[in-house]
């Protein structure tokens, strides 16, 4: 048996021609660590759920997986220091780690591991970290086999594999099995779109070559997370918006020529949407990648107010979740792909830059929702990073966990330096203007 790669997959492959796209997933559990039971977990788990043995062919944009032993890699990160205690700062080591898996390429023979684990022992708890191949899983599908790795491990050591996964589900995401009038819906967009391309403002890439990533992480406390879930309800938008506007605002003095500019004064930020719901997929354990995403932009005038810009991104969202126009990204990662193709290896580094020049991508996930924590024991802790690739120079990886959140910024910094990055940081700890109840 196999399965048919979308889209985003067939898009993420090719990306990795460029640059490794990778993802990393962190989780922070409770108690001590037992190397071996851990090792043994994990080759039991991947072994059970038939994760190994990836082979793709990009020809037929199939994919399988031909079983066989896991092959663990488990690698030992040693920590100094205190532990990262409930700041969730993250243990000396680890965020270097997270950074050279975001930069190292799986080798991909046929067939191959797309899994590589790490380890950091603290005090009274360990981080486990699980790199791997984007192409063939999104953030909830890793969700899944990290939860039941962890379940295990805390369980005495046993798999639980009674609720496997379904590796090879049905497509229903591919352009002509979309839901009725989404198309036609995202093919009349088509011109809107290629218009506020070419309005949006350029950046600067020092070397458009250097697709090196670095990594920087922060938390957002209850009380933080909270304020602005209040601000964003008394402004009538989503939390979602909100974040998308705390990101323009914060990259907005990057390039302060912009509102001399006669057409390029625009900020464009994409954002990934969780398409499960709309595939008719959800609460289902698929395995794979189910994804839609879309762009909103804004001039971001020197002066204008946190309220006015969340309510503006808003009106642009409302309107793409009404006409569910993000489920339609697939067309758009449809003509990227082909224009790589009659591309040099020089001109394809530069394409994205040039013909969709985003400033950054958001992604949000609601870690609750997806593994509930029991009141009596510890809870576990988790953040993400995801690889910017060729599309954008800045991912944003927010996670809420417990009632409050943790968020990576993964990054290129042939674009972004230290003192952009901590912008990004206090805008989003420390919001400019009113923000209810902080």
């Amino acid at each position: 048996m196999q399965g048919r790669l979308n889209s985003f997959q067939l898009s993420m492959l090719q990306w990795c021609d460029v640059h490794p796209y990778n993802a990393v997933h962190v989780v922070r559990v409770p108690g001590a660590l037992d190397v071996a039971r851990l090792k043994n977990v994990i080759t039991t788990t991947l072994e059970g759920q038939g994760l190994t043995g990836l082979a793709l062919d990009r020809n037929a944009g199939t994919y399988q997986y031909r079983g066989g032993p896991a092959s663990v890699e488990l690698k030992l990160t040693a920590a100094t220091g205190p532990s990262a205690g409930a700041d969730a700062a993250l243990p000396p080591g680890l965020a270097e780690e997270i950074e050279r898996q975001l930069n190292t390429p799986f080798a991909q023979t046929d067939p191959f591991n797309p899994f590589r684990f790490m380890v950091v022992p603290e005090k009274d708890s360990f981080s486990l970290g699980l790199a791997y191949f984007h192409p063939i899983a999104d953030a909830e599908s890793i969700v899944f086999l990290l939860k039941d790795i962890v379940e295990a491990y805390r369980g005495g050591g046993k798999a639980a594999l009674a609720n496997p996964v379904e590796r090879y589900p049905a497509r229903r995401d591919t352009l002509l099995r979309l839901p009725p009038g989404v198309l036609a819906r995202k093919l009349a967009s088509l011109p809107s779109s290629i218009k506020t391309m070419q309005s949006t403002c350029r950046l600067h890439y020092r070397d458009a070559g250097d697709f090196t990533n670095k990594f920087a992480f922060f938390s957002l406390s209850p009380q933080v997370l909270s304020g602005l879930t209040q601000a964003a309800k008394s402004w009538n938008v989503t939390l979602n918006d909100l974040f998308l506007a705390l990101l323009m605002k914060a990259l907005s003095p990057l390039a302060p020529h912009r509102a001399a500019e006669a057409q390029r004064r625009n900020i464009s930020v994409g954002c990934v949407v969780n398409a499960r719901k709309d595939l008719g997929m959800e609460g289902r354990r698929a395995f794979g990648v189910f994804l839609g995403s879309f762009v909103v932009h804004q001039e971001v005038p020197a002066g204008i107010e946190l309220a006015a810009l969340a309510r503006d991104l808003g009106r642009q969202t409302l309107e793409i979740k009404q006409r569910r126009l993000y489920l339609g990204a697939g067309l758009d990662l449809t003509f990227g792909r082909l224009m790589m193709c009659f591309y040099s290896e020089r001109r394809r580094r530069a394409l994205y830059q040039k013909h969709y020049p985003l400033w950054g991508g958001l992604t949000n996930m609601n870690l609750n929702a997806l593994w509930p924590q029991p009141e009596e024991t510890r809870p576990v802790d988790y953040f993400r990073a995801v690889s910017t690739g060729p599309v954008t120079p800045l991912v944003v990886s927010i996670t809420t966990i417990g009632r409050g959140a943790n968020i990576g910024l993964s990054y290129r910094p042939t674009v972004f330096g230290t003192p952009e990055i901590e912008r990004v940081k206090s805008c989003f700890l420390a919001p400019p203007g009113p923000v209810a109840h902080l």
